[in-house]
């Protein structure tokens, strides 16, 4: 019998949870639906499979600093440079800069509520 087969959703506390789905819908394109989620597709016929990770840290980590939760999302993204210039410009608060590796490029934003969000640009063919 399999037990866990991937993460089914990610659920948090908001102190404003209809201002915070703007948000997120504003400036990172999630699709919120009228219920206050939003639902993520994976290798369907328009997009590419994918994974998602489940990690946790130890709990001296700074992974989430300067964010307040103890809990950090990640978002796969098409355009990571492109996504990060455009919350600046939006008066969107980064997070340090930009990484690039083996794994793909990472850029951090906050959001209105102080959670660090980490914005993750695949390999080409991930």
């Amino acid at each position: 019998m399999k037990r866990v087969t991937g993460i089914g959703g990610i659920f948090f506390k908001a102190k404003d949870p209809k201002a915070l789905n703007a948000w997120y819908r504003d400036h990172l394109g999630l699709d919120v639906s009228p219920w206050g989620g939003a639902v993520f597709a994976w290798g369907g016929a328009n997009s590419p499979a994918g994974m998602t990770l489940w990690t946790p840290f130890a709990e001296s980590s700074n992974k989430m600093d300067p964010g307040n939760a103890r809990f950090m999302v990640n978002f796969r993204v098409d355009d990571l440079l492109a996504l990060l210039d455009a919350l600046k410009r939006e008066g969107c608060q980064l997070v340090g800069e930009p990484e690039i590796s083996e794994y793909g490029k990472f850029g951090w934003v906050l959001d209105p509520e102080g959670n660090k969000i980490e914005l993750w640009e695949p390999p080409a063919g991930q």
